[in-house]
């Protein structure tokens, strides 16, 4: 006789499982920690309670024709206590059955999308490469196409039903992709940056509907600071050329890294490792930090160690070097030039060194090198020869290459019949990671119609998407894949972090010309404090400031004029762009004869696909002057060349332009912090020490820059003959 039998009751001591079911029933509790076991024991204890219906319809069941030969009823109609003990007995297994199955569960369930992810070493473990094993050994080929791909996201506010985020969250899920880009939305010139929280939100929305976790990457050539308010502002990297200290490029590395990561952005497409040894050239520019190949890779090795201390990815573009250039890539065909010997002199070494220093990854360029590959339509992206032979073979790169831009018009328009195929031919070449695709669904397909015929391998495929799992493994990312929004206040933009910008743009600024008269400006009067919309300001001509820029629109000038207002409040700022020129010289002309001093300030930066009509037709960029303003800023030199001094907020190479100029100085940025250094040396508040990273044919060769002191704040002026001071 069973224990049921003899007693009428369930007694799970008497069961034959009972020490197989407990010890599971314990596991599962291990696994799903954040249930209480009172809440399993009441189940077990009463399952009535849980599934009353289920046992009206069991014993109903039982009692039935043909149901239990051994039921009986009492005189009520009831099963009897045996009958009833039975059906508790099923009732009870049936539960533990339900909660094991729910446990189990509950351990499969992916919990790196509920878990925030520290920021540590970029290193693979143990669990992190068993992971990376495990799953790519369970990828379908159309997962594993899927991951290479790595497209835009702008960081905006979005409702869920947001067509825009509706569109973002099913192309990840519809192609499994592997990488986010982030940028910002754009509105002409205009760089509509958010906030960190909103980005920060975003990510975390992207990595939760991704079944995979995301590597989300991002341009931060200057910082956080080029995409989102609010967080630490860099100049440009040629600035911290003309400061000659790469522990400021560490320290530019540690802090974007610190706050890049606190937003959950892991891979950042920087260092350039362009030698910018053609002044002519149109997007590279002050992004280079400077002509000198070994300074240029001094400087990237030191953003590398920099970079890694702060845990984020690092990217040395754009191979094979794209600084003796003169097309922009995003607008046609770009050309290298110079012979095997001139590019392992000059474009190669900063590669190198970027390399030996450790660099997580490479991004080729969409630019033709007939040294290397003699195809003349065959870029470096899609050439074998530059990316699998150079690059990974000679060079002995074993990390992530990645290519510029899909969507570029130096790739595109090789591949106007067939947009997918561009993605094929770069993976052929040896790419591991396609980034913005000019159609995604093209170039998706394209390529896994090339993994099914054969003419990608599977071995090969598989190498690529290895790496990049391991990539996402070093990152901790298949452990913990969301950033806490709760820690962005004490991450972001901390007042030491901002002092160490402020400091390396003020340690830039560049005195090449000085005839006496001008440097450094006096300060007078004082902002006179007011009731809100009731000030007017008084405006004379005794300090004349005008700003010159390519778009009205833009923030260019807008901390220089509160820095100039700061110190003189009646100066008279005047805004010029090549659309408002010709209108205005008249009263620009009138102004500057007045003026006991004119500050004339040059944005030029420069802007990747800022087209403009050739004089032989198409398309150019151009870091020059345009035809309107230049003219206006000759008539100025004209009229007050001595008591003028010219501000190079951005491309240092625009003096050659203007032989007339006698007071020079080059802040290479046109970010806030070198808007302030600039008006604080030029007033003598700071001590000019920067030397130029570059030759400016005609002005100045590299290295040179005239030293002056700070001006001592009791009054009076320390001002010193100029000399020019070599590195």
């Amino acid at each position: 006789m069973t224990a049921v039998q003899a007693t009428g009751k369930f007694d799970l001591d008497a069961q034959p499982l009972k020490g197989q079911l407990i010890s599971r029933l314990s596991a599962s509790l291990k696994r799903c920690p954040d249930t209480k076991p009172e809440f399993f024991s009441g189940l077990i204890a009463n399952p009535e309670s849980l599934w009353p219906q289920a046992a009206a319809e069991l014993r109903s069941a039982w009692t039935a024709e043909g149901g239990c030969p051994y039921a009986t009823l009492d005189g009520r109609g009831r099963p009897s206590p045996h009958e009833h003990a039975i059906v508790s007995c099923m009732l009870r297994n049936l539960l533990l059955m339900t909660i094991l199955l729910a446990a189990a569960l509950c351990f499969a369930r992916d919990k790196s999308k509920d878990r925030f992810l520290r920021a540590g070493p970029i290193h693979v473990d143990r669990a992190g490469q068993k992971w990376v094993d495990k799953t790519l050994r369970k990828m379908s080929p159309e997962e594993k196409v899927g991951q290479l791909f790595a497209i835009f996201v702008r960081a905006q506010f979005l409702n869920d039903a947001d067509p825009i985020f509706v569109q973002l969250r099913d192309n990840i899920r519809k192609y499994r992709i592997g990488s986010l880009v982030m940028t910002v939305p754009v509105d002409g010139p205009v760089l509509l940056k958010s906030q960190p929280y909103v980005a920060a939100e975003l990510l975390n929305r992207l990595q939760r509907s991704s079944k995979l976790p995301l590597i989300v990457a991002a341009d931060f050539e200057r910082g956080v600071s080029m995409r989102l308010n609010g967080t630490t502002v860099f100049p440009h990297a040629m600035a911290f050329g003309a400061t000659g200290k790469t522990e400021n490029a560490e320290a530019f590395g540690r802090i974007t890294a610190l706050e890049a990561r606190a937003i959950g952005v892991h891979w950042n497409f920087f260092p350039d490792a362009d030698v910018n040894s053609n002044p002519a050239n149109p997007i590279i520019n002050t992004r280079s930090f400077g002509e000198d190949p070994k300074q240029v890779g001094d400087f990237v090795a030191a953003y590398i160690r920099g970079a890694h201390e702060g845990s984020m990815l690092t990217t040395a573009k754009h191979f094979p070097g794209h600084g003796d250039t003169a097309a922009d890539s995003h607008l046609g065909l770009a050309q290298v030039t110079g012979d095997r010997a001139r590019l392992d002199a000059v474009e190669l070494p900063p590669f190198r060194r970027a390399i030996e220093a450790g660099v997580d990854a490479v991004m080729v360029a969409h630019v033709t090198v007939p040294a290397l590959d003699p195809e003349p339509n065959r870029v470096a992206t899609t050439s074998k020869a530059i990316v699998t032979g150079l690059l990974k073979e000679d060079m002995g790169f074993k990390g992530i290459v990645v290519t510029d831009a899909l969507d570029m018009a130096g790739l595109t328009r090789l591949y106007a019949k067939d947009t997918g195929r561009a993605a094929v031919e770069s993976f052929k070449a040896g790419n591991d990671v396609l980034i913005i695709p000019a159609d995604l669904d093209a170039s998706y397909r394209s390529v896994l119609q090339a993994v099914h015929s054969g003419e990608i391998s599977r071995p090969r495929l598989d190498e690529s998407v290895r790496k990049i799992l391991e990539v996402k493994a070093s990152l901790g990312l298949n452990k913990a894949r969301l950033v806490d929004p709760g820690q962005l206040s004490s991450a972001i933009a901390k007042p030491e972090n901002l002092a160490v910008g402020q400091r390396i743009a003020d340690e830039a600024i560049t005195l090449i010309r000085d005839n006496g008269k001008v440097i450094p400006l006096q300060s007078f009067g004082t902002p006179q404090a007011a009731l809100p919309y009731q000030s007017v300001a008084e405006v004379s001509n005794r300090l004349v400031a005008v700003i010159f820029s390519d778009d009205l629109r833009t923030d260019s000038g807008r901390m220089l004029e509160r820095q100039i207002l700061a110190r003189v409040p009646g100066a008279h700022l005047i805004y010029v762009d090549a659309r408002s020129a010709a209108g205005m010289k008249p009263s620009l002309a009138e102004a500057v004869e007045a003026a006991e001093h004119v500050i004339a300030a040059v944005y030029v930066v420069p802007t990747a696909g800022k087209a403009m009509r050739a004089a032989g037709g198409g398309l150019t960029n151009t870091v020059a002057m345009d035809d309107a303003t230049g003219s206006l800023l000759t008539a100025i030199l004209d009229r007050a060349a001595d008591r003028t001094v010219v501000l190079a907020m951005g491309n240092p190479y625009v003096a050659q332009d203007f032989p007339a100029i006698q007071n020079y100085v080059c802040a290479f940025s046109n970010a806030t912090v070198s808007e302030t250094a600039a008006v604080k040396a030029i007033f003598g508040e700071i001590p000019i020490s920067g030397h130029l990273p570059v030759t400016i044919p005609g002005i100045a060769s590299r290295g040179e820059g005239l030293e002056r002191p700070a001006r001592p704040s009791s009054g009076g002026s320390s001002h010193v003959q100029p000399k020019n001071v070599q590195p």
